[in-house]
């Protein structure tokens, strides 16, 4: 009995060991030395200090600012500690009334837009995270941005090209626009 405790205990502290410490330490150390940006957390750093990542949204309703999707974390707006869609369903009241909020919301920021808003604009990811929007999105909200800021729209249009990321692989998902990577570069000088 005692031989077989014994080697119960010496593979329990061996593998604790190997998967506990050697196994983490060695995927994290070639995470760094390979992906050093991703494993990092893909952050964004403006003046030496990081100022969000581009995986995570960030809440913006200034005017002056591209929105990004509505977030449907709790307690606060696009909470990575705690990643969730609403949980309501297309025939919800509560999704409709709050859908329909939204779209009040965009149309008294720039209510000379006759154009159909974009339904990511309106209605959240299924992580409430999502930092991007499609460019459908952005092209919406185009004229409020540059009415705001004093900008030619064909220069604010060539900005949200420039930001516009293809689909991945050129063959997954569709073309998207991070807003957080745009806002920062609307704030840079010209």
């Amino acid at each position: 009995m005692w031989t077989q405790t014994k080697t119960s205990l010496l593979l329990l502290l061996t593998l604790t060991v190997i998967t506990g410490a050697l196994y983490p330490l060695a995927v994290t150390g070639m995470a760094q030395v390979i992906f050093p940006d991703k494993a990092n957390g893909s952050l964004i750093f403006k003046n030496g200090h990081p100022v969000g990542s581009t995986l995570i949204g960030q809440p913006f309703d200034d005017p002056k600012y591209f929105w990004g999707r509505p977030s449907a974390t709790g307690p606060f707006p696009y909470n990575a500690a705690a990643s969730s869609g609403s949980n309501l369903g297309p025939t919800n009241d509560a999704l409709l009334k709050a859908v329909q909020d939204r779209i009040a919301a965009l149309k008294a920021a720039d209510p000379e837009n006759s154009a159909p808003v974009p339904v990511d604009l309106v209605t959240a990811s299924g992580s409430g995270l999502d930092p991007h929007i499609s460019p459908a999105a952005a092209e919406y909200q185009m004229h409020r941005v540059a009415k705001v800021r004093g900008l030619e729209v064909a220069k604010l249009r060539a900005l949200v090209t420039a930001h516009t990321q293809g689909r991945q692989f050129g063959l997954f998902g569709e073309p998207r626009v991070n807003v957080l990577e745009l806002n920062l570069a609307l704030d840079e000088p010209r």
